[in-house]
């Protein structure tokens, strides 16, 4: 201290002890004037640091239009390909309708709870990941470096995609569909069909061919596919041009981008159910194989369906959430946003299976006249009698039903010479269990489809301007889950960041753009977010719950809904959400190390999908990418557990309210302590200790719910509170 530090110290206690006086008798009769006090810290440099969220300036952070935007912008990130393309496979493949139990339970478990937690952080803070997790603990911030990561690496290969639907959308134009027909090639002596795509079938020559020029391996690069590039770079441009001025510009796009899908799903559907056949995929997907639901593997793949459904761990859900006004009801956001997803998948799979199921129908048809042209021709050669065909049964306009009761009846007669007739069972059930996913059921399967649509070209064109959509609604989520953050943070203009970010990624994703590059999708889908996301969302857990404290945010939430969240909330974060967590985790781990690492690579002399295993470089990129997604976590604990980095120019651990709103803080309280508070009146000035009761209602004063500084924040930084961890305000 300094000379005169015990007067400095007598005056400033002074002043501590009058203004404690004045705050306790204007808490109830002057309210208002109470929230109108702030803490002055001596640097006058950093007071105003933080402009988006200090309460004088709380209008220049920008803020949705409107709930309903909001919430499109949280149902376009939620919603993405994943619930077209995998959620379907997933119900065919787990026991059809009966896979529904098992994710709803999970939903209910792990998926609303946590959603609703990255909401309400998001929502209280009103900050990006980064700041976040800085607030809740500083030892635990690098969970927002290791979302924003993530999400880099995902931006990377899922833009691929878009570009890839953008390339097809560009194709649609044009009747028959390029993929309608197997092309022709010409030599000097006749035509022929093109081996590769006889040995296959058209769509999927031209989805391996035509469209990504695909390589035999993922070491043969084989350069660039031009046309790819191209369509990269415009998904690039679009996603730019869409976040460039933040939630202002892409705000206004989810309108489109995020109902347009549901417009396209409804009018598949329409279509779908008066196609013939499209009952019996309906059929096939919704009944239930009860016996499939309590294999642990079905519960595994819900719990991982469920968790990547809502976007967790990426750090969008808490970018677009701390746009909202304080006061918003987040809890309604969780469960109305968790359910459209739900329904959207159900949606979804049964445009999915209406349509598989038509597809399915014209293959048994083609199935039953070859095999029936095969009995004519035994039944003339004389390898079948005529006697053992039913009367009824006419060849040239022979039903499935009558076939499979021919092929029933030579199968019995001739038992020991039938697998030498060459004969098939033409079931339609047989041609719905091939299971289909991916990129398999968007580019192949469903393109394969919908050539047999009446008007195809436009089906076509709205499917796949569907996808792009789709794409870039969760596109958009993802970018704000990494500009969000780094703006937040380092204060950078966020157009500026933008352009960056996009000219960055869309040259880096150069090599999905390979001959080779859907190889080098596969591997990054497979290993770049799994389990690291899976881990950040368990610190996030344990961040919230354990080191910020479970009772306090149960506080912080009724302090901000206005209400107390039902305590099936307080049990879920504090047990269950982590133990079934950690036993995704496990089992996540346990099956990356069952299923032999590798890829399923395009062999163009057979025309079929071959197993690769992945050689030892791409190993090393395999693991590199696990390890770069979660570094971040243990280099910031390290940093600031060894005070690495020095905080007194400020810090955004330091966070203290006014009016209800965070501002940024210097952390310096062990220098003088006459420079804790700057120039201000007793009246002015709140004191540095109240302790711990600051929000008990004092005798004989009137009933009040909310804190004495409003319901939008839950008190004042203390200047001193050795009693209390690092996290406490």
């Amino acid at each position: 201290m300094p000379k005169n530090s015990k007067v400095v110290k007598r005056e400033l206690d002074d002043e501590v002890i009058e203004s404690v006086k004045d705050l306790l008798s204007n808490e109830d009769s002057s309210d208002d004037a109470f929230k109108k006090s702030e803490l002055m810290v001596d640097d006058q440099e950093e007071k105003d640091v933080d402009v988006e969220e200090g309460s004088d300036v709380e209008d220049e952070r920008p803020a949705w239009n409107s709930k309903l935007q909001y919430i499109l912008a949280q149902v376009g990130f939620s919603v993405g390909l994943g619930n077209v393309w995998r959620f379907p496979y997933l119900c065919q493949k787990n026991g059809g309708g009966a896979y529904l139990v098992p994710y709803l339970i999970l939903l209910l478990i792990i998926g609303i709870p946590l959603f609703f937690l990255e909401l309400a952080v998001g929502q209280r803070i009103r900050r990006g990941s980064i700041g976040v997790w800085n607030y809740i603990s500083p030892k635990l911030g690098g969970i927002g470096f290791a979302s924003c990561v993530v999400c880099f690496f995902v931006a990377l290969y899922y833009n691929v995609i878009i570009g890839w639907s953008l390339f097809y959308f560009s194709q649609s134009f044009q009747h028959p569909l390029p993929w309608d027909q197997c092309p022709l090639v010409k030599n000097a002596s006749h035509t022929f069909v093109e081996p590769e795509c006889e040995k296959s079938s058209a769509t999927t020559y031209y989805w391996y061919r035509e469209a990504l020029n695909i390589s035999s391996s993922l070491s043969e690069s084989g350069g660039l596919n031009w046309k790819m590039t191209i369509c990269l770079l415009a998904a690039w441009v679009m996603v730019c041009l869409a976040m460039i001025k933040g939630i202002q510009s892409s705000g206004k796009i989810m309108y489109f981008s995020s109902l347009f899908p549901y417009v396209v799903l409804l009018c598949f559907l329409i279509r779908g159910l008066l196609l013939n056949g499209s009952v019996d995929g309906i059929r096939h997907m919704f009944t239930p194989k009860l016996e499939i639901m309590l294999e642990p593997k079905v519960w595994r793949e819900a719990a991982t369906q469920v968790f990547f459904a809502l976007g967790l761990g990426f750090g969008g859900v808490i970018a677009f959430s701390s746009y909202n006004k304080r006061d918003n009801n987040c809890h309604f956001d969780a469960v109305l946003v968790s359910f459209i997803n739900f329904f959207t998948s159900v949606l979804a799979t049964l445009v999915v299976f209406a349509v598989l199921g038509f597809k399915a129908n014209i293959i048994n048809e083609k199935c039953v006249i070859q095999n029936s042209e095969k009995i004519l021709k035994l039944l003339k050669m004389g390898n079948l009698s005529q006697d053992m065909i039913p009367h009824h049964i006419n060849f040239s306009s022979i039903t499935a039903e009558d076939y499979n009761l021919v092929y029933d009846i030579i199968k019995k007669v001739k038992e020991e010479e039938f697998d030498s007739l060459g004969l098939k069972s033409c079931q339609i059930e047989d041609e719905l269990n091939k299971a289909v996913q991916g990129t398999g059921l968007a580019f192949i399967a469903f393109t394969e489809a919908m050539t047999h649509f009446p008007a195809s070209p436009f089906w076509s064109v709205m499917f796949f301007l569907m996808l792009v959509n789709l794409g870039l609604g969760s596109m958009f989520g993802t970018i704000e889950g990494i500009i969000t953050p780094i703006v937040d943070t380092f204060k950078v203009r966020k157009e500026i960041l933008t352009v960056i970010c996009c000219l960055v990624a869309f040259f880096i994703g150069l090599i999905f753009v390979q001959r080779s590059g859907n190889y080098f999708v596969t591997m990054f889908d497979d290993y770049s977010a799994t389990l690291p996301l899976l881990i950040v969302v368990i610190l996030e857990n344990v961040a919230v719950i354990r080191i910020y404290g479970i009772d306090k945010f149960m506080e912080d939430l009724k302090d901000m809904l206005g209400f107390s969240p039902s305590q099936y909330y307080y049990y879920m974060w504090k047990y269950v959400s982590p133990f079934v967590l950690s036993c995704l985790l496990v089992a996540s781990i346990v099956q990356m190390g069952l299923s032999p690492p590798g890829y399923n690579a395009w062999i163009e002399d057979t025309a079929m999908e071959e197993f690769h295993s992945y050689p030892t470089w791409a190993m090393i990129v395999c693991i590199s990418l696990m390890v770069l997604a979660i570094l971040p976590v243990p280099i910031v604990f390290m940093v600031r557990r060894c005070n690495l980095i020095d905080d007194s120019s400020g810090s955004l651990a330091s966070v203290s309210y006014k009016r209800g709103r965070i501002i940024k803080e210097p952390v310096n309280l062990e220098g003088d302590n006459t420079s804790l508070i700057h120039g201000k009146s007793p009246s002015e000035v709140p004191s540095p200790n109240f302790g711990k009761n600051i929000y008990r209602k004092q005798t004989g004063s009137p009933t009040l719910d909310t804190a004495p500084n409003g319901r939008y924040g839950i008190g004042y930084l203390m200047a001193d509170m050795p009693d209390m961890p690092e996290s406490d305000l």
